[in-house]
């Protein structure tokens, strides 16, 4: 499911909540979707923040990752909340159509 923009990703987290609660499920995580976060301005640092006080995991970013993240950040968001990095798009089609 693609919601647009990263300024768009909050219609994803309302839908992706409501489906949670509709199949009755204890962890949003437990749903097949996967949130691609495009690194393109500043304001995608507050989608990501927003979708993991939500407790998202395994969201991917891309198409490189913002310079203003160490090696440590990168390695505890990795750790804790299974980011992961996007690459080129065969690539990337291939990995999420197996997820």
């Amino acid at each position: 499911m693609d919601a647009g923009q990263c300024n768009d990703s909050y219609s994803l987290a309302v839908i992706a909540m409501k489906l949670q609660e509709v199949f009755e499920l204890d962890d949003i995580n437990e749903l097949p979707i996967s949130y691609n976060i495009s690194w393109y301005e500043q304001k995608a640092v507050a989608v990501l923040l927003a979708l993991l006080s939500l407790g998202v995991k395994d969201i991917y970013l891309g198409p490189t990752l913002p310079a203003f993240l160490s090696e440590n950040v990168v390695e505890v968001l990795v750790e804790n909340f299974g980011i992961g990095g996007t690459d080129e798009v065969e690539k990337d089609v291939e990995m999420f159509m197996k997820a």
